[in-house]
């Protein structure tokens, strides 16, 4: 059979969020992706020989319905469920099979069922082989259920030679599934477990190799992202996968709980292996809320303090917050803007609260009579979409705007680089080689290209960007990025709410 697997885009191609990483790419004048997602080149590992795959990511390109598909697949998150849904009935209007999986369907299967022939609900791994046996034979069922949890030792390199890679700015490997916290707003101890699933140490380097090449040590960095909700949870595992990590001369990041602060030798290895970047998901700086979010591991920890410890040990800690919790009050985000500040945190994520069907918070505002509405392409993380305890939607609104372009003004941007310099964070070789300094000369144009702008405040932090473009130590992604933000905070998904 001729197989698509798709991966949809969320909405229409102007809309712009934090979520949405095809902003920076617009910003940074590329069409490249900042990564793709696991789920479709799963499935393409997990079908059988003698079938011919075709993978549609529509944040890179467009979908080819004339491709002659016998069957498509298509993942589905809640915030992409409506374009999903657009995409399925293109495709079933013209006579073809849409099987539809992914954590959204197996939260809201009734309603996912209205829009495909076939749906998937849990895990593919166990299903998906005898879902296309069936297909061919005409017999496809209306439902496969993935019982249990599979385990992850007998998983099989994902199907990344379907993809377009050149097209992605960082590959993406998961090392483990599961989560042993119960994160009231989170879905994924729901759909994963709370059990720790680890891979063998030899599966991920393997993995490793799979996307870098095949040498001991590699010429060039490769960047990649470790998906895994919480990389240190199996410390264990942890530690060994970064000592087995280190000849690979890699760049990556990855997700991880605070108390990572606590273990200097997990750091140590982090760093020695090549971690540049942990994603810490600190969410409030109410113990009120955090309590109320069941986040107990934060409670324990004081947060300037286990910062200071990440970052002396060279690894940059990326934020992540959420404005909107029932003890959240028009103080609340100036006193969020406030400890970003003392805590040096150079590009913070914040989110407005959104109850992600599967969650604990679903079920308790479905309960309490609060959830606005249930139309899916809205649950983005930047629309309030239910009704808050002590704050109007709008002014929850207009206090996450005004966080956001607190933090994300250009004088704060340029305080928090110089903040760094002045540490010198970013250690390097004083050489430029010569790869790098063509990089540079691109940035320096790109951004010369937008100094000529009625934006006092842009135009400004540009002439004293400028002069330090060159430098070894300064890091010229991260200041796009950082202007990305600003044009994000001050120019787009700004207008009030939708």
């Amino acid at each position: 059979m001729k197989i698509a697997l798709i991966t949809p885009r969320n909405g229409s191609e102007t809309e712009k969020s934090f979520y949405d990483y095809k902003f920076y790419s617009s910003f940074l004048f590329t069409k490249r992706y900042f990564s793709y997602l696991l789920a479709i080149p799963t499935l393409a590992a997990l079908t059988p020989p003698g079938h011919e795959i075709k993978i549609f990511d529509e944040n890179i390109g467009e979908i080819d319905y004339d491709w002659p598909a016998d069957i498509v697949g298509i993942s589905v998150r809640t915030l992409y469920a409506p374009r999903a849904y657009e995409i399925a009935a293109k495709w079933r209007s013209r006579g073809v099979k849409v099987v539809l999986g992914g954590i959204h369907v197996s939260m809201c299967p009734d309603e996912a069922l209205q829009h495909c022939d076939a749906l998937v609900t849990g895990e593919a791994e166990k299903v998906w082989a005898q879902l296309l046996k069936d297909a061919e034979a005409g017999e496809l069922k209306r439902t496969y259920r993935g019982e249990g949890l599979f385990d992850v030792t007998q998983t099989k390199l994902p199907g990344r030679n379907f993809l377009d890679r050149q097209m992605y700015f960082s590959d993406i490997i998961q090392t483990t599934k599961g989560c042993p916290f119960h994160c009231e707003f989170c879905s994924v101890y729901a759909y994963d477990g709370t059990k720790i699933r680890s891979k063998t140490v030899e599966q991920v380097v393997a993995e490793v190799k799979d996307v870098c090449g095949t040498t001991s040590a590699f010429n060039k960095k490769k960047s990649i992202f470790f998906a895994d909700d919480n990389i240190i949870a199996n410390r264990k595992f942890a530690k060994e996968l970064f000592t087995a990590l280190k000849p690979y001369n890699l760049n990556w990041s990855c997700q991880a709980s605070i108390n990572v602060s606590q273990d200097e030798e997990m750091l140590r290895l982090m760093k020695e292996s090549g971690c540049g970047a942990i994603l810490i998901g600190l969410e409030s700086v109410s113990e009120k809320n955090l309590a109320q979010m069941e986040k107990g591991v934060n409670l324990r920890h004081n947060y300037v303090d286990a910062i200071k410890k990440i970052h002396s040990h060279g690894i940059l800690v990326h934020s992540s917050f959420i404005v909107g919790y029932d003890f959240d009050t028009e103080e609340s985000f100036d006193e969020l803007a406030r400890f970003i500040d003392e805590a040096d945190l150079l590009m913070p994520i914040v989110n407005i609260l959104t109850p992600f069907p599967g969650t604990k918070l679903f079920t308790r505002f479905e309960k309490e009579g609060r959830i606005l509405h249930k139309d899916w392409g809205r649950f983005d993380a930047k629309t309030v979409v239910f009704k808050p305890a002590l704050l109007t939607p709008e002014q929850l609104f207009q206090g996450y705007k005004r966080v956001l372009r607190k933090i994300y003004s250009f004088d704060k941007i340029y305080a928090k680089l110089q903040h760094y310099w002045d540490i010198d964070f970013w250690k390097r070789s004083n050489e430029i080689d010569p790869i790098k300094f063509k990089y540079r000369l691109l940035f320096a144009a790109r951004i010369f290209s937008l100094i000529f702008s009625t934006n006092f405040s842009r135009t400004k932090f540009i002439l004293k960007i400028l002069p330090k473009v060159f430098h070894p130590r300064v890091r010229v992604s991260t200041i796009l990025t950082l202007m990305a933000y600003n044009d994000y905070a001050y120019t787009y998904g700004m207008e009030g709410q939708r």
